[in-house]
């Protein structure tokens, strides 16, 4: 079967005047235009092509690699807007539509927008939705404490920075919990900190290798791994410096040094603290 709006591997079938013609293995074809075509082919090579609906809503072939697919998130700029919508630039000759009902805002030339990318039941278009709530759920989370995820930075609150999780779920980093400059779009690797009653994730950032233990200390572990197993901090530090060094709070910082301190895995001294041999 062949996937719009997808990557799919397909056989050339024939080579024709408008182009090759690839195939799947359900007898289903597609036109890959000349301007795709690669130097060097021979009928029967398998080639990766991305499927969408050309300006004429026919199926259509091409290796250009767009900056979305079906079922993504992606942050995309407006390059013009109509009575119908608005026009993103994903990287391909037709542009994407973003359908008025679906913008979140009012979408403006020259703009950057998070959307979302779907087949439109009704149309069977590829169409654009800054609306990403919509398509996220935490009433069945597949995410636990601790566990390391994607995320995709979605848009500022009151209190933090919105998140989607494994472009599954919903998220919070809190401010307290931000030490790096962050803006919407950018994709990092995080760390659920904590799972709340009603399915709210509070959002942490960096990487967890040791599941056994919270997130902090795991980030302290890390550096006294990385500088041969001191740290010239203590509970006695400056924040400052606390922050410059681990990009966390003073707060979170004798929390986690306390867990560590209680498993044995380091010793705390009066010029810092070293990893216990």
């Amino acid at each position: 079967m062949i996937h719009l709006g997808e990557y799919n591997t397909l056989t050339i079938l024939r080579d024709t005047e408008p182009g090759l013609f690839l195939g799947d293995d359900e007898n289903n074809d597609v036109l890959l235009p000349n301007r795709y075509v690669p130097e060097v082919f021979e009928i029967g090579d398998e080639i990766e092509v991305f499927v969408y609906l050309d300006n004429e809503e026919r199926i259509i072939a091409t290796t250009d690699k767009p900056y979305i697919k079906k079922g993504d998130f992606a942050l995309l700029r407006c390059n013009q807007t109509n009575e119908f919508g608005a026009f993103l630039d994903w990287g391909l000759v037709k542009e994407l539509f973003c359908p008025f009902k679906e913008q979140a805002f009012k979408m403006k030339k020259g703009g950057w927008y998070l959307v979302y990318c779907f087949e439109d039941e009704v149309s069977n278009r590829l169409v654009a939705s800054s609306k990403t709530n919509h398509f996220l759920s935490n009433k069945e989370l597949t995410v636990q404490a601790f566990d390391e995820v994607d995320l995709i930075v979605s848009h500022p609150s009151d209190i933090g920075m919105n998140v989607i999780v494994n472009k599954l779920h919903t998220g919070l980093i809190f401010k307290d919990d931000i030490f790096q400059d962050l803006s919407v779009g950018d994709r990092l690797k995080g760390i659920v900190k904590k799972v709340r009653p009603d399915n709210k994730l509070d959002i942490m950032l960096g990487k967890i290798g040791y599941r056994s233990i919270e997130p902090n200390a795991d980030l302290i572990m890390k550096e006294l791994e990385d500088n041969s197993g001191y740290l010239n901090l203590t509970d006695k530090s400056a924040p400052e410096a606390i922050k410059e060094t681990l990009q966390m709070s003073k707060k979170n910082f004798k929390k986690a040094v306390g867990t560590l301190y209680k498993k044995r895995l380091i010793e705390i001294k009066d010029d810092g603290i070293y990893l216990v041999e």
